[in-house]
């Protein structure tokens, strides 16, 4: 790439690929040092087998130790390089668990992580058991990039709305849709995409924007398109009824930076709590590996007996 006729020729441009080499070698290269120190850890007792010598235990601990808290210090980074990634790691994971289908409608990345993702999940009462997760959800850290060790704040804003079925009618003027196709992504070699399948949808009365990109076909990524903007706009209107009828419940609060409901801490102690229904673990592992449940029963237990569901800060904040 770099040696390619004219690289060098547009100096902002080739800074900015030489920089995402590099980032991506400083992720890649920490791996393959662990793979090396696993290798010579398994020629060392292959050695120890054959001799029939007890000499390299304690020399083969050792360096098990030492690879597995290489092995756990790479984990951590990589798992605290992107924050919504790691949230749509952890829906997937539940969808997983719960044995429902799931779908990546859209993805839409950026450097070094996810922007945005759109799932679609299948399956008996799932949006019962997801519509409490919408929210900010905030993810609390001592940076491993801070030389001074300070605590430093991300966040991540979750949507949850349901398929509409053929028995919900909602109406979509034509004159209030904007129709964008463009090149959806593609593996490369013989299964790049060349041609404009992928579909964006916007609403201009009320600025919704949806997007498909999962299917090779326009047709298809234009009906699983059109079902979300439905879906979206159902809510939507949904919402402005009830807030015209006074009605619009705290738990139904809009989406915005001051609704954190949940914190993850991850340093310098582990934690995550629900800011609405006060909930709370220190296994924050596996939390991020779909263990959900608990958060999710305690916020339908308080829907169900009426209780307050106000979020209240807990004092996580960026220092």
């Amino acid at each position: 790439m770099t040696g390619a006729p004219g690289f060098w020729d547009d100096a902002a441009n080739a800074g900015k690929v030489m920089n995402k080499i590099k980032r991506l070698k400083n992720s890649v290269e920490p791996w393959k040092e662990l793979k090396a120190q696993i290798e010579d850890i398994e020629a060392l007792y292959e050695l120890s087998l054959e001799s029939g010598e007890q000499g390299e235990e304690a020399e083969i601990r050792s360096q098990l130790e030492e690879t597995q808290k290489k092995y756990e210090s790479e984990s951590r980074m990589s798992l605290l390089s992107d924050w919504a990634f790691m949230l749509s790691r952890m829906y997937s994971r539940w969808a997983e668990r719960r044995g429902f289908k799931l779908e990546t409608v859209d993805l839409l990345e950026a450097e070094g992580g996810i922007k945005s993702v759109t799932f679609q999940i299948d399956g008996d009462y799932v949006y019962g058991f997801l519509k409490g997760e919408a929210g900010i959800h905030r993810l609390v850290r001592i940076s491993p990039f801070d030389a001074n060790a300070r605590r430093h704040t991300s966040f991540a804003s979750v949507y949850v709305f349901p398929v509409l079925d053929d028995t919900i009618e909602v109406k979509i003027d034509p004159k209030d849709l904007r129709v964008d196709t463009y090149r959806s992504g593609g593996k490369g070699g013989q299964h790049v995409n060349k041609t404009d399948s992928a579909v964006r949808f916007t609403h201009l009365p009320t600025g919704i924007v949806v997007a498909c990109d999962s299917e090779r076909s326009q047709l298809m990524n234009r009906a699983t398109a059109m079902s979300i903007l439905k879906s979206k706009l159902y809510e939507y209107y949904k919402q402005e009824k009830e807030k015209e009828n006074s009605k619009y419940s705290a738990e139904k609060k809009d989406i915005s930076w001051g609704n954190q409901i949940r914190s993850y801490v991850f340093q310098p102690y582990t934690m995550v709590k629900d800011l609405r229904t006060r909930a709370e673990t220190g296994n924050i592992q596996a939390v991020m590996d779909g263990d959900i449940d608990q958060f999710i029963e305690a916020y339908l237990n308080a829907m169900w007996k009426g209780l307050p569901l106000d979020a209240e800060d807990d004092g996580e904040g960026a220092q």
